[in-house]
């Protein structure tokens, strides 16, 4: 049974990575999300992938209407993250990730 949880050390914080992933990275979007993605060489504590969510301030003014896109997204992805779990021996390189939501109504 997998294990429904989001632990600190899955969440996206390096700004470097964070950066990389705009300038490097490769993507798909599915209206209203965006992912961006980049295989880095590690990641803290041995995690295999660390995720961030993004929602912009000008289509959003309000701090509660980001705040609740920000939760439902990572409540998505935390009920189905283990889909990305690695089953291969070795397990592949680590993912950092980052949703961008692009819609512009709730």
């Amino acid at each position: 049974m997998p294990a429904f949880t989001f632990r600190p050390n899955e969440r996206l914080k390096s700004r470097k990575i964070i950066g990389n992933l705009f300038k490097t990275g490769n993507s798909f979007g599915m209206y209203p999300l965006r992912a961006v993605w980049i295989e880095v060489e590690q990641l803290p504590d041995n995690c295999p992938f660390q995720m961030t969510v993004s929602v912009p301030k000008k289509r959003f003014p309000k701090a509660a209407d980001r705040n609740r896109i920000r939760r439902q997204v990572r409540e998505a992805f935390r009920l189905n993250k283990h889909l990305l779990q690695p089953t291969q021996t070795p397990p592949p390189k680590p993912i950092a990730l980052m949703i961008l939501y692009t819609g512009t109504d709730q």
